[in-house]
This record gives C-alpha cells, structure tokens and sequence, in this order.
C-alpha cells in the first residue's frame, strides 16, 4: 500500500537521531518528510543543509521537519552532528516507510541500475492527510518550494 494525496497517512513509528519517532506524538503539527538517498553525498548535503538554514520558519508554522533515508543510526548521528542539522533524521534501514512513500526506484549509477530511493518530499497536514508530494526533486529552490507551500497552509 502506498499512500496518497487526499488520503489519511498510517500513524508510523520509526528509529531516529534523538530516540524513537512516533507520528502519533506530534498533534496539530504539519510534517515535512523528505526522503533522500544517502548520508555524506553533495546533493543530500546541500538539500539537509537547506532545511537546516529555514527550520525556524517550519518550526514557525508548526511543521515538523524529518529527513529519511536507508541510512544507519550512527551513519544518521555522525552527519546529523556535522551538518548542526536541528531536525531528527530517521533512519530506514528496512524500507518500511520508502514502500508506504513508494519511493524506492530503479536508477541508473554510472551505467548499471541501482535500486534506490528517489529524493522526494512528503508534506502531512495536522490532521494526518497527505497535502502535497514532490517526487524526482532536484535540490536547488527544493527547500524554498516547500516552505513556500508550509506557510501558505
């Protein structure tokens, strides 16, 4: 089962940089998830480091900001901690919340196909409803485009 725009998100759980995260305990908050392939490489850098440098305008209006990839926990601490990111990364080692995003895909890494996850966002309404997805993101003005959508809620 994959979620869709509309439809109510299952209440999940999941590993994380600061301890367990529940969906469930963050109540009238929006929840930004972006879904990014790997711990430590320029683009997911720079698109972390660009949720970091607005997270007080998230947390202004009441999103809740959360990156998410295959990565381990300690792989998620060490970049966390280099980064000074102020937002929990989840780590997913399992697939579980990539199948509910379905953002699991083939791609092509210096001409052999590789099964990994496309960059994509998630954006949660407070009321567990999923409001907006971007899938196949290309990093620059990412960030922006989905600040700009939190603020207009």
């Amino acid at each position: 089962m994959t979620v869709s725009i509309g439809n109510t998100v299952p209440a999940f759980s999941a590993a994380a940089t600061g301890g367990p995260f529940d969906s469930s305990q963050h109540p009238g908050k929006k929840l930004v998830l972006y879904f990014y392939p790997k711990d430590n490489t320029p683009g997911c850098t720079t698109e972390s480091a660009g949720f970091r440098d607005v997270h007080a305008q998230f947390v202004k209006a009441s999103a809740v900001v959360l990156g998410i990839s295959r990565d381990s926990l300690k792989s998620h601490e060490g970049f966390k901690a280099k980064l000074e990111l102020p937002f929990e990364l989840i780590s997913d080692p399992d697939e579980a919340l990539c199948e509910l995003f379905g953002v699991m895909k083939m791609k092509n890494m210096y001409g052999k196909q590789v099964r990994g996850i496309e960059r994509s966002t998630f954006v949660i309404g407070a009321d567990g409803t999923l409001l907006r997805e971007w899938r196949g993101v290309k990093v620059p003005n990412h960030v922006q485009e989905v600040l700009a959508f939190i603020e207009s809620l």
